[in-house]
This record gives structure tokens, C-alpha cells and sequence, in this order.
């Protein structure tokens, strides 16, 4: 019988040891940021009712439509989250939070689903950081999502000479939306017949999602569409106008881009993306921006809300192809150890266990190698350090240990090797590998 290879599901990936250097960066930069700006971690689950989702992202989006990863059970529908705002407000209907502590500043970060078709930085397992501001509509906290995710951004170094961009718009509220969507229909109406099938069939369900259409035909055919930013309220405009003067006062550099038009129903004012236009087509990093009714739609009260969300797999791609993306932080234990002929194989559990009850990475040879194959591995293992223990060492109940970046070698008594091996490693490295 001829034996099955199994492979990864198309449009998903292994993360690899290696890999995952700068997976844990960018997981270690979002929490500790997050932890500046007062914000605190939730962690919903992967798996929601089906209706969460239709009622909150919107029927008529390509990923209600097209892109949910979906359960039947008997009369249940579960969905795998395809965003993580939905989950999160849920999760504060759910708690009780409007009535104990209304304003909650909340974090995120875990894999996201989408069955759409797999393209370079676009995947259908993706991971995504987030913050959700529920509580508040104060004009303040719209501007400091925003430098959140800029200063993301900067401290990976991608703020340099200028290269982000962010470009900011309003959608408007109330009456603002609903003129808004007469002069859209009279703007779409003469010309339907020309728009793509997705487009045409939006008109009557929610004429605003042409606006955002990808499609390159209805990209073209929308040019010269009317801008929402032309009909907002004396409120509205208000709101949108304290926005960028907070924006300003913090040294956050805006565009106001009127294409810019989110694409889930929840928007509300304001609406923000983040890009690096050197990269192209690709340029578009984050967006997030105002969801004021969301939180009632889910069944709790009127409570405005502001958040983003932040796609590792774009944002890593974007660091290697600026350069940006390090592959040089160790990865491997603090200690190997390493034994010579004539000492039990139990030694070196015991060393490796010393050394990890006393707080230190370390591992030792299970394959079998003569001393001399250890010492490569060692090496090859990203070590900065070697235990070394023979018979006579073993006699004086001392080990060797040595520096594989500088080649200093020492005995110490096996009671010392963990102090020992702590002061070396807090020594600054020799830039030349020993040989």
C-alpha cells in the first residue's frame, strides 16, 4: 500500500522554529506597546456563532458572502473568526462591562480565517494584532488608536525618512450616511450595466460597498464618485476636524484621503489606514477607525467604540522586502553540554537540569556522539556556551565550561556552573566566532 504524504492545507503554513524569531518580535513589540497605551490583552475564542459576524461585519461583504470558514451542527452554525472586533465587543456585552466600567481599552493578538484565494501576504490562517477602545466618543482617543499604530510601525523601523503615510476620512453618522447613499445611487444608477456582478447586485442591498470594490472596472467607473467628507454633519466635521488637531499636536502626520472607505459595515467617522507607499500595490498596512453602533447591534447599549487591526503576515513581508527583518537573534540554548568518553549518559541530564532549575536554556546530546561531533553541534546549535564534563572532571566533580564565541575554556566546580555560566553570558560577545 502506497503511503500518503500529507501537506499543510493550501493557504495555511507551518511556523518553524525559525520562523518564528520574528513572529515572537512583533508578538513582544504589540503586547508591550499595547501595555504603554493602556491597554489590556482579551482572548476570545476562535470559534463564534455564525449570525455574530453577518450581524456585525454586514451581509452584503465579500467575507459574510465569500470568505467565512463555517460549522453546521444540527440547528448551529459556528463560524472560525474571520476579524477580531466582533468577538471582542461580544465578549464586553457579555461581561457586563457597560454597566461595571464602561470604557475598556482591549488588545488582541492570535490567528484570524478567511477562505479566500491565497496570494503572497495574504493567507486563509493569518494572525492579527488589535486594540479595541470601547466606552468613549472622545475625539482623543480616535487620535491615539491612530499613533498606536504608527509607533507600531516606527519602533519596527519602518518610520524612517518619512515612509509611512497615514491617510485618514470620515464616514459620517446618522443623516451624513443617508445622503451619502442617495448620492451614490444617483452617481452608480446610469452606468450599473458596466459594473462588475458584485457591484450590481450591492446596488439595492448596500450601494456604499461599490465604493469599495476591487474589482479594477468598478475602480475605474467609480472615479469622480461623490465623498462622504462632503456631507457630513456640523457634528461630524467638528469630530473629524478635533481628530487631526490632536493628531497634529502629537506630531502624527495625516492625509485626508476621501477614497479611503472601510469594508465592513460597522464604520463609523472616523476611518483611518496606515501605508508605506514603496511598496507598491502593497502598500496598505493596517485601518481601523470608529464602530459606534456595533456594541448595540450585539445587544448592549449605545456605546461608541474605536479600534484597528494589524496583519503579521503583510507587516513581516514588508520588513524583509525593506531589509528590515533581522534573522540574527539566537535562537538556541544558553548551554550544551557536552560529554567525553567514559561518562554515563545520565550526566548529562543531570547538568542540563541543573542548569534549567537554576533559570538557564540547556540541552545535551541524545543522538550518540563521539565528543568531537558534540562540540559541532554545540556550535551548530547556536550555544553560547559549553559544559564539558569527562572522567576526570567528573573525579574532582568540576566541569569545563567554555565560551564557543570567544574560545576561553575553564574548569569550575559543578556546585558553581550556574553562577558561572550566568556571568558569562551577561558578558558582551566577541564579534569573531571561535574557529
Amino acid at each position: 500500500m502506497e503511503r500518503k504524504i500529507y501537506r499543510v492545507v493550501r493557504g495555511m503554513r507551518d511556523l518553524l522554529p525559525k520562523d518564528l524569531v520574528a513572529w515572537r518580535r512583533l508578538e513582544a513589540h504589540a503586547a508591550d506597546l499595547a501595555r504603554r497605551f493602556g491597554y489590556q490583552e482579551i482572548r476570545p475564542p476562535l470559534l463564534e456563532e455564525t449570525e455574530l459576524f453577518r450581524r456585525s461585519v454586514g451581509e452584503v461583504t465579500d467575507i459574510v458572502e465569500k470568505e467565512m470558514f463555517t460549522v453546521e451542527r444540527g440547528e448551529h452554525s459556528f463560524t472560525l473568526r474571520p476579524e477580531g472586533t466582533a468577538g471582542v465587543v461580544r465578549a464586553y456585552v457579555e461581561a457586563g462591562f457597560a454597566k461595571t466600567a464602561p470604557l475598556q481599552k482591549l488588545w488582541y493578538l492570535g490567528p484570524m480565517f478567511r477562505y479566500e484565494r491565497p496570494q503572497k501576504g495574504r493567507e486563509r490562517q493569518f494572525t492579527q494584532f488589535g486594540v479595541e477602545c470601547i466606552g468613549s466618543l472622545d475625539p482623543r482617543l480616535d487620535a491615539e488608536c491612530i499613533a498606536l499604530a504608527v509607533r507600531f510601525f516606527e519602533g519596527l523601523g519602518l518610520g524612517a525618512a518619512g515612509g509611512l503615510e497615514v491617510r485618514i476620512n470620515s464616514m459620517g453618522d446618522g443623516d451624513d450616511r443617508d445622503r451619502f447613499r442617495e448620492a451614490v445611487r444617483a452617481f452608480v444608477a446610469p452606468k450599473l450595466a458596466q459594473y462588475s456582478e458584485d457591484s450590481q447586485r450591492r446596488f439595492e442591498r448596500n450601494v456604499l460597498r461599490i465604493l469599495d470594490s476591487k474589482d479594477p472596472r468598478d475602480i475605474e467607473l467609480n472615479r469622480g464618485a461623490p465623498q462622504l467628507i462632503d456631507f457630513l454633519s456640523d457634528e461630524n466635521r467638528e469630530h473629524f476636524d478635533k481628530v487631526k488637531g490632536c493628531l497634529g499636536a502629537i506630531d502624527v502626520k495625516v492625509v485626508v484621503d476621501p477614497t479611503v472607505v472601510r469594508g465592513l459595515d460597522y464604520y463609523t467617522r472616523t476611518i483611518f489606514e496606515v501605508h508605506y507607499p514603496a511598496l507598491g500595490a502593497r502598500s496598505a498596512l493596517c485601518g481601523g477607525g470608529r464602530y459606534d453602533h456595533l456594541v448595540e447591534q450585539l445587544g448592549g447599549p449605545s456605546v461608541p467604540a474605536v479600534g484597528f487591526a494589524i496583519g503579521f503576515s503583510g507587516t513581516l513581508l514588508a520588513l524583509q522586502e525593506l531589509g528590515l527583518l533581522a534573522d540574527d537573534e539566537p535562537t538556541g540554548p544558553d548551554v550544551h553540554v557536552v560529554l567525553a568518553d567514559g561518562v554515563t549518559e545520565l550526566e548529562g541530564l543531570l547538568l542540563a537540569d541543573q542548569l534549567r532549575q537554576a533559570g538557564l536554556s540547556a540541552a545535551f546530546d541524545a543522538e550518540g556522539r563521539r565528543m568531537k561531533a558534540q562540540m559541532k553541534n554545540a556550535v551548530r546549535s547556536g550555544a553560547r556556551l559549553a559544559v564539558i564534563l569527562g572522567p576526570e572532571e567528573l573525579e574532582r566533580g568540576e566541569v569545563q565550561i567554555k565560551d564557543l564565541l570567544s574560545a576561553e575554556q575553564s574548569a569550575v566546580p559543578r556546585a558553581q556552573l550556574p553562577e558561572r555560566a550566568r556571568f558569562l553570558l551577561a558578558q558582551v560577545p566577541p564579534t569573531q566566532v571561535a574557529p
